[in-house]
């Protein structure tokens, strides 16, 4: 016979358990007493910090509640805000800005972005040509191509890449891909759409909008953006991604609380979610490619009589 205090304590964390499985399903805890939080909230200080960080998305009680839930309640949260429980969190769009901004100012600081000569030589190196040697069309055609990806990739990252400023114009561009890149946008906007269009997709025989599926892929993402972060203090800079099993298993967990569906059902819409989202990636890299081929065949001096 088990002891009576070994009793006790399985019962208390059974307890627990279904107490935090009914907050996780309610959002709230059911046998609070009202008032009680007030009551919680007062600070021997006086109120000396009410009010004070009530301004800064990042530390305000929608913030907290909003990184809280998501951590643990990620699906439920989704469901909640997707059924008009807008007041207890913050908007997914401004939710989305505000975490990818601090987990790019954080791997800023411990990881600071450096160009290394051997990894980024070809983007500097000039194409040589031989003039005396006879070259093929594929090989005039295949550097037409590198010199075009070489001024594209250059163009965006101006910033990144002071030396190939030469006017007015790129510097102002410059400045603007500095401030966008410190706070975060480019690492989270083409993720946002691709995995917007691909929910949006995957999840046609639920009859969710466009809208409710931004919502969702934007909430999806700032969990994704809270185990980057994980990552980065974790590795102390060296390592900001996560890998695709963790990505896929969070997903399935949203789709299994947020649409109340079984754990099979939830594998196979977030496997469906995967190949759409290959599909659009995919499809995006083909329209670059095609673009650019286009491009260089029109703008390299040269190539249209080579190839012709």
């Amino acid at each position: 016979m088990k002891p009576v205090k070994e009793i006790m304590s399985s019962r208390s964390l059974e307890v627990r358990r279904r107490a935090f499985a009914i907050w996780q399903k309610a959002g709230y805890n059911p046998w609070e007493k009202p008032g009680s939080p007030e009551k919680r909230k007062r600070k021997k200080s006086g109120d000396f910090y009410k009010g004070a960080f009530d301004s800064i998305p990042f530390l305000n009680d929608d913030a907290k509640r909003t990184f809280s839930h998501l951590m643990l309640r990620p699906g439920y949260m989704i469901r909640d805000y997707i059924g008009g429980a807008h007041d207890r969190y913050l908007a997914p769009l401004t939710s989305l800005i505000v975490f990818y901004a601090f987990f790019a100012l954080v791997a800023a600081v411990l990881k600071p972005v450096q160009h290394k000569a051997d990894a980024g030589s070809w983007i500097n190196a000039e194409i040589r040509t031989d003039s005396t040697a006879a070259q093929s069309s594929a090989e005039l055609y295949l550097k037409g191509i590198t010199r075009i990806v070489q001024k594209g990739y250059i163009y965006l990252h101006l910033d990144q890449f002071p030396e190939a400023v030469k006017t007015q114009r790129e510097s102002s561009l410059a400045a603007l891909e500095a401030t966008l890149r410190s706070q975060g946008i480019p690492l989270f906007i083409t993720e946002f759409l691709f995995l917007w269009l691909a929910m949006s997709m995957a999840l046609r025989r639920h009859r969710l909008g466009m809208s409710a599926c931004a919502a969702a892929s934007a909430y999806v993402l700032c969990q994704f953006s809270f185990f980057m972060l994980f990552a980065v203090l974790l590795t102390w800079g060296r390592s900001s991604s996560i890998s695709i099993l963790l990505m896929f298993s969070l997903l399935v967990l949203d789709y299994h609380q947020w649409l109340s569906i079984e754990w099979r059902k939830s594998i196979l819409t977030a496997l469906r979610t995967g190949v759409f989202y290959g599909v659009i990636y995919a499809a995006v890299i083909l329209l670059i490619s095609v673009v650019t081929i286009v491009l260089a065949y029109f703008t390299t001096p040269g190539l249209n009589a080579a190839v012709s």
